[in-house]
């Protein structure tokens, strides 16, 4: 069969379609794969033909603002969406839109020249729910995070009610977002919501999934997909008798906290544990000051290598990071940074697999006595040891394979 995959251009969304994408090329399947060039090696490295499509998140991002004397300013507490003004946020759902409008009429020319059988897409991509309905091919969404049903949303799981504007901002993009849809002949359009797909792939387990026991066949909850990447690299530690604290706050730009990880620094040094920082893209080392010696700082490490070697992770708990940790059953110190994160830090914290970091009052005493104090908690090392029995078991890319075939066949 062909089989087409559209998806978000973001390492949380696509990283977790890779291995099933390989799984399907190796059973004889071609797969076409649309994404931003940022994803072309990875994409082509699971055997996938790419297909350039969207923009990188990271470009709807302005550049990181400086303070008058030339430092780095703060970055802000909340994410890309909390805490942003609704006329920022309009002008950001814009100019998604208004690339969804360039690129939609390329896509659906590529998909129409070569017809695939299916079509597995983002449940946040708009372009892909379009192209199955345009088209009318099967469609199959894909759901980096919780799924969606009549008995819990994600919505349930939000603190407190929209910021004031926002609820307006949404229903204008809706709005726009329809009149896009009926351009194009698909009528009314539910972007992030409404129905489900005919066939979704939820890539957590369902033992982690709210309300889980209320989900039909239509989802089948795999759990995380692990396998290459395309930026695979060894690593080890450098001493195998001393803990090990992986620190990472993810892979988008918004993980730009130089003043987070100057606490690390001071929170852990001199001490016997070993640390190994991310800081991203957007901090540069020499921010941070003099770095331990019981530190090794980079922009980005191989998660799937440091993970297995980890006594304590300590992470902004995207759902992408969550899982894994999950899955090598590492104990989680989170620090989220936007209110999707901060539901996945009560479930983690509600579930017993490890517990939430104070945005108020932070300090890096704070941070050393938690994680310590995590890493050594039996109770959550017991709760860690039956989740990542049911998180491997999940099935994962050859269950998520075995879903896609059953179902375009």
């Amino acid at each position: 069969m062909h089989i087409a995959f559209i998806c978000l251009p973001a390492a949380g969304h696509v990283n977790p379609t890779l291995p099933v994408v390989a799984e399907l090329v190796r059973r004889g399947h071609r797969v076409t794969y649309a994404t931003s060039a940022k994803y072309s090696k990875a994409v082509e490295s699971a055997g996938a033909a790419f297909f350039p499509s969207g923009e990188d998140l990271a470009a709807f991002l302005p550049p990181r603002e400086r303070s008058a004397d030339g430092g780095p300013a703060p970055a802000p507490m909340a994410g890309m969406f909390a805490g942003m003004p609704s006329g920022m946020m309009s002008g950001l759902l814009e100019r998604i839109l208004k690339g969804a409008r360039e690129e939609f009429p390329a896509l659906l020319a590529r998909l129409a020249e070569d017809m695939p059988d299916g079509v597995c897409y983002d449940a946040m991509t708009l372009s892909g729910k379009m192209a199955a309905a345009k088209l009318a091919l099967p469609d199959i969404a894909l759901l980096p995070s919780y799924a969606t049903n009549e008995h819990f949303s994600m919505r349930d799981l939000m603190p407190g009610p929209p910021p004031p504007g926002m609820v307006e901002v949404w229903k204008q993009a809706s709005q726009r977002i329809n009149e896009f849809a009926a351009e194009h002949g698909v009528g009314h359009l539910q972007f992030m919501g409404g129905p489900p797909a005919s066939l979704n792939i939820s890539f957590i387990p369902r033992e982690f999934q709210p309300s889980g026991e209320t989900f039909d066949a239509r989802f089948h909850f795999v759990g995380p997909c692990l396998g290459l990447r395309g930026n695979e690299e060894a690593w080890q530690p450098r001493a195998k008798d001393r803990p090990l604290l992986f620190v990472s706050l993810g892979t988008t730009p918004l993980n730009d906290r130089p003043d987070f990880f100057r606490m690390c620094l001071e929170g852990f040094a001199g001490t016997r544990w070993q640390v190994a920082m991310a800081i991203g893209e957007r901090v540069e080392e020499s921010e941070l000051g003099d770095i331990p010696e019981n530190f090794e700082v980079r922009p980005f490490f191989p998660q799937l290598e440091v993970l297995p070697h980890a006594d304590a992770f300590l992470s902004h708990t995207g759902m992408n990071s969550t899982m894994e940790a999950l899955y090598f059953g590492v104990p989680l110190v989170a620090f989220p940074l936007q209110p999707e994160q901060g539901a996945n830090a009560r479930r983690v914290e509600d579930l017993g697999l490890g517990r939430r970091l104070p945005l108020e009052a932070l300090s890096p005493e704070l941070i050393r006595e938690t994680v310590i104090e995590v890493s050594a908690d039996q109770a959550i090392k017991g709760n860690l040891e039956a989740m990542s029995a049911r998180v491997r078991g999940a099935g994962g890319a050859p269950a998520a394979a075995d879903a896609i075939e059953g179902f375009l066949r």
